[in-house]
């Protein structure tokens, strides 16, 4: 599996640590040019989010008819066109556009479901930790180094370093990334359409919490870098743009520690519901001690909360809409879901700006207060993904009409056949049947 996931994750890895890059920096850069508000500013900040919104479930379900290698292809290209045009730009809506086509290679959902036709679903939880680990490895990277190359030789360097991270990464795709399994299922054209990924209430739900934590997201990138770098007179601590770094690292180190128990009692011990309750708690805490710190230890803790409720998040959501998914669903799921979390973001980086230039921090951090109740309301009433399983069944002993049958059970979720591994996959609601059961149905 190792073999299989690194190099997907790597290509995803590279592609976070561009977007990821200029975070650290960007609303301090943007309100600098020509033209910039502290509103336009916020656009510039969640801006890529909204092509990405666009684009997600154009590409998910791309990639369900075309493959996923070439429409990761065609992303990866209109991502280093947006890069170079943001590494030009002298103005502020130069540098929109250069956002926006950023996003627009919105390739986000079709890695993650190339990830799901690679694994077994018992193995998925590890791969989506061992992806959601590399992207935390780029993004605690790009805390650090962001700072740094911004601080001494411009933040225009970074949108170039970007451009070539992602030719890099189409390398990798053409030369590492093995050719998914061939997947045949019995599913009709019109049972494919978009609108059936709404019809699960569970997905809904996933929908809506990417949503939350994207927005919640862009809201703390906004400030961070602003209330640290203001003057004591405006609000801040004086801090230079080349020491954002001691604020990033503690917080990235923290956050990346949280996300193996998150991963272990989300997937292994069936806990993910209880992790995301957990995580919605720290954010709120976090953003309490943001909003209204007088002195820079306790907004830097409150920093560091967010990373880590932030970060318990990661190893779980790619795999639970995976989960709900149905095999034909699973690009326009993914998609659909990393739109809602875009869409979050653009809007988180819209109000945020709107609110520091009409209000302050404090404001902000009630906004968010108030979020993540609703938030922590929405996922206590969520269902479980554990409750669903998988059996695999080898072709050459059991019939593929018989398993193909199955489906009339009230239990059974689905069926399908991985015709690269000559097997049948039949997943089931692990409430209402066993793998026992379902074996016995077929002797």
């Amino acid at each position: 599996m190792i073999k299989q996931i690194m190099p997907l994750s790597l290509i995803v890895a590279l592609r976070f640590f561009g977007l990821f890059i200029v975070l650290p920096v960007l609303s301090i850069y943007a309100i600098g040019m020509e033209g910039a508000t502290p509103f336009l500013a916020g656009v510039v900040v969640g801006g890529y989010a909204l092509t990405q919104a666009l684009f997600q479930v154009p590409f998910g379900v791309l990639s369900d008819k075309i493959g996923r290698k070439i429409t990761i292809l065609i992303g990866l290209i209109i991502f280093i066109v947006g890069s170079i045009i943001a590494a030009i730009a002298d103005h502020i809506y130069l540098l929109l556009l250069g956002r926006f086509l950023q996003g627009a290679g919105a390739i986000g959902s079709v890695v993650s479901a190339m990830v799901a036709d690679l694994v077994k679903e018992e193995e998925r939880a590890h791969a989506m930790a061992i992806l959601g680990g590399t992207i935390a490895l780029s993004f605690a990277a790009a805390m650090i180094i962001a700072p740094l190359i911004g601080g001494h030789w411009g933040i225009d360097k970074l949108f170039w370093l970007t451009a070539i991270l992602s030719i890099i990464a189409i390398g990798i795709l053409f030369t590492a990334v093995p050719k998914p399994p061939k997947i045949v299922h019995s599913y009709a054209e019109d049972e494919a359409k978009i609108t059936d990924v709404f019809q699960d209430k569970a997905l809904v739900r996933m929908y809506l919490t990417f949503l939350f934590h994207s927005s919640i997201m862009t809201m703390a990138f906004f400030i961070i870098p602003l209330v640290m770098t203001q003057s004591l007179q405006e609000d801040g601590f004086g801090w230079q743009k080349s020491e954002l770094w001691k604020v990033y690292f503690p917080a990235m180190i923290f956050g990346f520690i949280a996300m193996a128990p998150a991963a272990i009692f989300g997937e292994k011990y069936g806990k993910g519901k209880e992790i995301f309750m957990i995580s919605v708690g720290v954010i709120f805490l976090g953003f309490l001690a943001m909003g209204f710190a007088s002195e820079a230890w306790v907004f830097i803790v409150g920093v560091v909360l967010f990373f880590i409720g932030f970060n318990m998040f990661e190893p779980l959501l790619q795999s639970f809409v995976a989960k709900f998914a149905k095999v034909h669903q699973k690009g326009a799921a993914l998609g659909v879901a990393n739109t809602f979390a875009y869409t979050g973001i653009f809007f988180g980086g819209l109000f945020a700006g709107w609110l520091m230039q009409h209000y302050d921090r404090s404001t902000l951090a009630i906004v968010v207060a108030i979020i993540s109740v609703l938030w922590f309301i929405w996922v206590a009433t969520m269902p479980s993904p554990n409750n669903r399983g998988n059996v695999y069944l080898p072709l050459d002993i059991f019939d593929r009409d018989k398993v193909a049958a199955l489906t009339q059970h009230d239990a059974v979720v689905e069926s399908y056949v991985n015709e690269t591994e000559n097997i049948a996959v039949v997943k089931y609601d692990k409430d209402l049947i066993d793998e026992d059961e379902i074996r016995g149905m077929l002797s």
